[in-house]
């Protein structure tokens, strides 16, 4: 039993370092090669890098408050939440499998812009995308981490919903 606990926490610890690690690596490449707002096409302007400090949230959101708010919300808050779910991802070995993941997603990303803000005061952006119909804001791999796991947890209720229905169904029958 403690081999199975030891193995499930060596998993998640792994998918959280995997998360945070591509994260870290990426933004210290774009930190040291690309120069604040240069445009560096990819996929025939489709796809492009273009490097930005965001002192905000989600598309700069918050960048504009006082210092000690920005402070409480973007550091304070975000802590006190990757905190409990870490707590929460570690402390129910009975938790689904997809939904293990899913948090390693979350936590992993939240923890990389979190580490961002702290250690340089900023998160550094980087990707964006311009598909024809709509257009992204600048992000980076922690975005991505958060927006899977956020994905991962969505379809996830979807399908238990799903499954609930059918009980229901099949008990009224």
């Amino acid at each position: 039993m403690q081999q199975i606990k030891n193995l499930r926490w060596s998993v998640l610890i792994f998918l959280l370092t995997l998360n945070f690690g591509c994260d870290q690596i990426s933004k210290n490449i774009v930190r040291s090669k690309i120069s604040d707002y240069e445009h560096i096409s990819i996929i025939k302007d489709r796809f492009t890098l273009t490097k930005v400090e965001n002192s905000g949230a989600f598309l700069s959101l918050g960048d504009q408050m006082p210092y000690i708010f920005r402070l409480l919300i973007l550091n304070a808050l975000p802590a006190l939440f990757l905190g409990y779910g870490l707590y929460y991802l570690f402390s129910k070995p009975d938790l689904a499998l997809s939904m293990q993941i899913a948090l390693c997603f979350l936590i992993g990303g939240g923890v990389g812009n979190l580490y961002d803000r702290i250690l340089h005061g900023s998160v550094t952006d980087f990707m964006h995308m311009d598909l024809y119909i709509f257009q992204t804001g600048v992000f980076n791999f922690a975005d991505i981490s958060i927006m899977i796991g956020i994905g991962m947890l969505f379809i996830q209720s979807f399908y238990n919903k799903a499954r609930s229905s059918e009980h229901k169904i099949e008990e009224s029958a």
